[in-house]
């Protein structure tokens, strides 16, 4: 069985379902499967976002990656970082430190404060 090593944010799980990044698309198929994992706030995120129609792409998405409950150990994470109202992204950052990941996005300053979270951005060749 394959140890998760990434945590996709929801702008990244987002191209990936439109096909409008190309390098993070190549990233995520080079990757191990199981190495790539997301967060059950994301998929909230996403399912807000996505209609019916969209619904297909996700659950193919879905095929590729797990989506990891948000649990005990993440709300502990949580309480530990700056705090920024209205961020999911917090509670996603959270989450991935929890289960010590590194977080694919492509809004790495939305990640930046938190302390001794590793980031990258799949979205640059």
């Amino acid at each position: 069985m394959i140890t998760p090593q990434y945590l996709l944010d929801t702008n990244i799980a987002i191209y990936l379902m439109e096909g409008t990044a190309p390098a993070a698309v190549q990233r995520l198929e080079a990757c191990p499967l199981g190495s790539v994992v997301t967060s059950s706030i994301c998929l909230a995120e996403i399912l807000m976002g996505t209609g019916p129609a969209g619904r297909p792409v996700l659950d193919a998405l879905l095929a590729q990656i797990a989506v990891l409950p948000f649990d005990e150990a993440a709300a502990r994470a949580y309480a530990t970082i700056p705090f920024r109202r209205r961020s999911f992204d917090r509670l996603i950052g959270a989450h991935a430190l929890a289960l010590d990941l590194t977080i694919i996005t492509a809004s790495s300053i939305d990640f930046a404060d938190i302390p001794g979270l590793r980031v990258e951005d799949w979205t640059q060749p």
